[in-house]
């Protein structure tokens, strides 16, 4: 393969819905699980397959955890350009990168560290000649209803999939597509929607349950199981 394949994990916020609920001093990616911290966790999972060349930790400007958390790591470093928003850090760390605009990046959530190395073998399969990229997602398997405190209407799942990380893009596309998503001012909570955005439509590649997000504090207990 010609060209080189690098990951972004954006790791500057600070999970308030599980650190919240434990009263914890850390960020939740900060936090232990089977042993180690959970950022180290989905590191790792990264570091499994070969082709990619180095993973970038993007933290917040007075981060003072990631240095431990990520000692003796191989192909890693970590740097200190955390935004203010998801989207804001991975541009950051796209441009912090100094990566060619045909570079592949994989950009993974830092609170996802279930991620198997046969499911991220099979993304990067699936993406590598592909004109735009993809990302993990699994299909919607239960009745999906709309409404606030009542039903209002039951909506067709056949169609639909839940977005996981990683998601694997070029550099130069999505680097623009994050650009231009913050100059119309939309809210994008994946890099898949900034695609989407610009007009592209990302391959859709089956994921696995245990990549799930570790989101509240029942998830901690749920993801050591799996680790």
């Amino acid at each position: 393969m010609s060209a080189s394949l690098i990951a972004i994990v954006p790791a500057a916020g600070v999970g308030s819905r599980a650190v919240g609920a434990h009263g914890a001093a850390i960020p939740k990616q900060y936090r232990p699980l089977a042993g180690m911290a959970m950022l180290r966790h989905s590191v790792l999972a990264l570091l499994s397959d070969p082709r990619v060349a180095q993973v970038r930790v993007a933290v917040s400007p007075d981060d003072g955890w990631a240095e431990s958390a990520l000692s003796g790591l191989p192909r890693t470093v970590w740097r200190r350009c955390g935004g203010a928003t998801r989207a804001q850090t991975v541009a950051n760390a796209l441009a912090d990168s100094g990566a060619a605009e045909e570079t592949w990046v994989l950009v993974h959530d830092a609170a996802r560290p279930g991620l198997p190395a046969e499911t991220l073998r099979r993304l990067i399969d699936a993406c590598w000649d592909d004109p735009v990229g993809g990302l993990l997602a699994l299909p919607v398997r239960d009745t999906v209803k709309g409404g606030a405190q009542r039903v209002a209407r039951t909506v067709d799942r056949q169609a639909l999939w839940l977005a996981q990380t990683p998601q694997m893009f070029r550099v130069g596309m999505l680097g623009r597509a994050l650009r231009e998503a913050a100059g119309r001012g939309l809210d994008v909570t994946d890099e898949a929607s900034a695609i989407e955005a610009a007009g592209h439509a990302p391959l859709l590649v089956p994921g696995v349950m245990r990549n799930f997000k570790v989101t509240w504090p029942e998830d901690f207990e749920l993801m050591e199981k799996w680790l």
